[in-house]
């Protein structure tokens, strides 16, 4: 059983600041396809563990050497992740992104499910309740208020989606289970999928490089960030932190992401932007009772 702590918990809470900055910086930086991207932006990661391992004066290899079901669930996690999720927009026509992408919010509320598999987890009332208030708001901002139209001929993205909620949800409550493995390893994780990223790139994209300044700030900032620095507080927060309250929060995200997007005006605020934000507010509330009451 792992011990909870509340800073590993507010650690957690960074990656979810991060990931709100993910639809701005993926804008600004251009036409760059999302394989090459994903390349750029996981060897930025993995230059972030270069120079904690410099200033601790350690080994790289002290910290990849790590058991293979570790290796398999790091980057099994992280690449897993990304390639079902750009697999499922590929997959569908542009009329079901929005279902694709609800489908892939599912991560969060099945993180607040799967964390009663844990040892000395208890999954509560308000868990579950805060999650699903947390989904219906994502479901708002995704959705825009409309309806959802499910189509025959996007099942293969639906199924992608799945996968992709399924992988990021299972690696984050599974990272529980290996709470000695250093975080620094996540720096190994990010180069092999930096590696697997280039050769999904060469093979099924063309190469675009970055026109402007702007844009070459924006991919630094991603590999810095969102798609980089934000899994390394990830993984403090899943081995240590409180994962349900995590999973609730997680919601905050693509809210947090849409009035990024509303104050730099590519984004216009409206209802569903208002209902989303008192679920996904509500809901990480709720979910956040045990803490409420310790404090």
């Amino acid at each position: 059983m792992v011990q909870q702590n509340t800073s590993s918990t507010f650690i957690g809470f960074g990656a979810i600041l991060l990931w709100a900055l993910l639809a701005l910086m993926t804008a600004e930086s251009g036409a760059m396809p999302p394989f090459q991207l994903m390349a750029c932006s996981f060897s930025i990661a993995f230059l972030i563990a270069c120079l904690i391992w410099l200033r601790q004066r350690r080994s790289p290899l002290s910290a990849m050497r790590q058991p293979a079901k570790v290796w398999l669930l790091g980057v099994g996690g992280l690449f897993g992740y990304h390639f079902s999720y750009f697999l499922a927009l590929k997959s569908v026509p542009a009329a079901a992104v929005v279902e694709v992408s609800l489908i892939a919010y599912l991560w969060p509320l099945l993180i607040i499910l799967f964390s009663a598999l844990l040892p000395g987890e208890k999954l509560k009332w308000f868990h579950l309740a805060g999650g699903l208030m947390g989904f219906a708001g994502a479901a708002f901002i995704v959705t825009g208020g409309q309806g959802l139209n499910l189509s025959a001929e996007a099942m293969t993205g639906y199924l992608a989606a799945c996968a992709c909620a399924l992988i990021w949800s299972g690696y984050s409550v599974a990272n529980r289970l290996f709470p000695n493995v250093p975080t620094d390893a996540v720096g190994g994780f990010c180069a092999v999928t930096a590696v697997l990223a280039l050769a999904s790139h060469l093979v099924l994209e063309t190469t675009v490089w970055p026109e402007t300044t702007l844009q070459w700030i924006a991919v630094i900032g991603l590999g810095l960030g969102p798609v980089g620095g934000a899994f390394y507080l990830w993984d403090i927060g899943t081995k240590r932190g409180d994962i349900r309250l995590l999973g609730a929060a997680s919601y905050l995200a693509p809210l947090l992401s849409t009035l990024v997007l509303i104050a730099t005006g590519r984004a216009e605020l409206t209802w569903a932007v208002g209902a989303a934000c008192i679920l996904i507010t509500g809901g990480a509330m709720l979910a956040a009772r045990d803490m409420f009451r310790r404090g």
